[in-house]
């Protein structure tokens, strides 16, 4: 995990975005959400409803893809600390209100309420 205190304050500004309450970076995928081709990937069909549920509650999320979303990516210190620690098996990563929370894998809907309770 990436602990902010470990960098500099200038850096630890530009990784808190105070409007999203969870980014997720999200590895490369076909599309957005990976919900498209073929087949199905039921993990991703999970992520995306439980997106959709946490946005109709008032959460806001928003997800990153590097080849639509490449400054996000290189603008926060977090993300390519993991990404250059192990590679592309760091996504996705799980930012809640500006802590990176996992990185390697999706978190379930109860974790990220955990996370989000523990961090109002």
């Amino acid at each position: 995990m990436f602990n902010k205190e470990s960098i500099n304050t200038n850096e630890a500004f530009t990784i808190l975005n105070s409007d999203v309450d969870i980014e997720i970076f999200d590895p490369p995928m076909c599309c957005p959400t990976g919900l498209c081709g073929p087949t199905i990937d039921q993990e991703l069909l999970d992520i995306s409803e439980m997106f959709h549920h946490l946005q109709d509650q008032g959460y806001r999320i928003e997800r990153y893809q590097m080849t639509t979303h490449p400054g996000k990516f290189t603008g926060n210190p977090a993300v390519m600390q993991l990404i250059r620690e192990k590679q592309m098996a760091a996504l996705p990563i799980t930012i809640i209100r500006g802590n990176v929370v996992a990185d390697g894998y999706y978190l379930k809907r109860n974790e990220i309420f955990g996370y989000i309770k523990r961090s109002k």
